[in-house]
């Protein structure tokens, strides 16, 4: 194990770093569906190591095709310059996002993909002379990522509270948690699709000749599993179209088979103007992000440019080789061994385990669609999120990795997981919240 020395310069991202640095929690190897530690100690993946490993962990495919590209061109530009695989990357990944999301702008992490489709949103409006068109609409307890734009669209307090008032001209549709009727819904809840008519009143507020986009997750990960009520992104479709505003799905945890179909948006037979991805673009073996938008926002910037470059935006990484490597493995491994389709057939068989635990110590509601769960402890009094970190830290202990977000454990693990992995995951949850107090 390393020594205190060695793990104080790593100031760690969303981490109390005094706890962690007093019992430190290492992972060293990962195959399959299992990590090691450096004692050799084997814990079960049940969070596709962060909402990303969703083809499992070593694929041989993936990592050999890095390990190709590295050894013939480990980096090359793509300002007013390109490489094979990016194009090619592109092409593959438009036959995988939904029909007429077909234009591919590459970043390096579901952040900078958000910052990338709010900062599309505001130059395509622009560019078809409807520069009023500004104001970005979130929700509450929407995450996207850690950016200036995400953090303002987002509505997760903890992630806004230091850093001031941020972008302007921002509004939030409410959230959908806690609806009367909803608790233990299996699949997407029957109530408040309502919600989603406070578009109405933000649209009569700001007037929608200042309304550029919306943004929401499909179905919101980091902050708790907050699956849609039926019938709520359709009406949130329904309304942007009506006031000639631009919905963005956030797909960068929902994408690549989570909900066991290619996206949220095949999944719920929405289509938004532009989807926002990363994670399990590349199995999150290399950086990768990327935005898919339409062909009528990409068409209409080309053609409404007051300059030879129709978008000012980018990044160093853009399309990096050995990303792009990566991600055309990683489609192929998924095309491979039909992993949507995978998890589709034992989504089942993972509800039912989920809602298995309704009766479980500490337990208040649980939440799922395609392979991921939200189950919600109560919190102890005066003491918000501490039970559920105690039980992260005793399922890690047990030899299982999960996830908690507040009192809300987060499970999300490999498509490639059995039925054995999934009763595994269940009787250590309920074993650990049998002793935590």
């Amino acid at each position: 194990m390393p020594s205190a020395n060695d793990l104080d310069a790593f100031w760690m991202p969303f981490t109390p770093n005094r706890r962690f640095k007093s019992q430190p929690r290492m992972l060293s190897s990962a195959r399959g569906m299992l990590y090691k530690t450096p004692e050799g100690r084997e814990v079960l993946d049940a969070t596709a190591g962060l909402w990303c490993v969703n083809a499992g962990h070593d694929r041989p495919r993936i990592r050999e095709a890095i390990q190709r590209q590295a050894a013939e061109m480990d980096y090359a530009p793509c300002f007013n310059m390109g490489h094979p695989l990016a194009f090619q990357f592109a092409s593959r990944l438009a036959q995988v996002t939904p029909k007429g999301l077909d234009r591919i702008f590459f970043t390096n992490s579901g952040s900078e993909a958000v910052d990338t489709a709010l900062k599309i949103a505001l130059a395509y409006h622009r560019a078809r002379g409807k520069g009023t068109k500004t104001r970005l609409i979130g929700r509450e307890r929407g995450y996207h990522g850690v950016g200036f734009g995400g953090i303002s669209v987002g509505g997760i307090p903890t992630n806004r509270k230091y850093f001031g008032a941020l972008l302007t001209g921002v509004d939030h549709l409410p959230h959908t948690h806690g609806v009367p009727g909803n608790l233990f819904a299996q699949g997407q809840p029957e109530h408040g699709a309502h919600l989603a008519d406070d578009l109405e009143r933000i649209v009569a507020l700001h007037d929608a000749s200042n309304i550029a986009a919306v943004i929401v997750e499909p179905v919101a990960g980091s902050t708790g599993v907050l699956v849609p009520p039926k019938g709520y992104l359709e009406r949130l479709r329904a309304i942007c179209d009506k006031h000639d505003i631009l919905l963005i799905f956030d797909e960068v945890i929902t994408g690549f088979g989570r909900l066991a179909a290619p996206f949220a948006a095949d999944r719920f037979g929405v289509t938004p103007d532009m989807i926002c991805i990363a994670k399990g673009l590349t199995n999150a073996t290399v950086p990768c992000g990327a935005v898919a938008a339409s062909t009528k926002i990409y068409d209409t910037m080309l053609e409404g440019a007051d300059a030879p470059i129709e978008l000012f935006h980018g990044y160093t990484y853009s399309a990096h080789p050995l990303a792009c490597a990566a991600g055309i493995a990683t489609l192929e491994t998924y095309q491979e061994d039909d992993l949507f389709a995978r998890a589709a057939g034992i989504e089942g068989y993972w509800r039912e385990a989920m809602h298995s635990l309704a009766d479980a110590r500490h337990v208040i509601d649980i939440r799922d669609l395609g392979l991921v769960a939200g189950i919600e402890l109560e919190p102890r009094p005066a003491a918000a999120t501490a039970r559920a970190m105690e039980v992260f830290e005793t399922c890690f202990d047990e030899g299982l990795l999960i996830r908690v977000t507040g009192d809300i454990i987060a499970l999300s693990p490999p498509l490639i997981l059995e039925r054995e992995h999934i009763d595994r995951m269940v009787e250590t949850i309920r074993a650990v919240l049998a002793r935590v107090d």
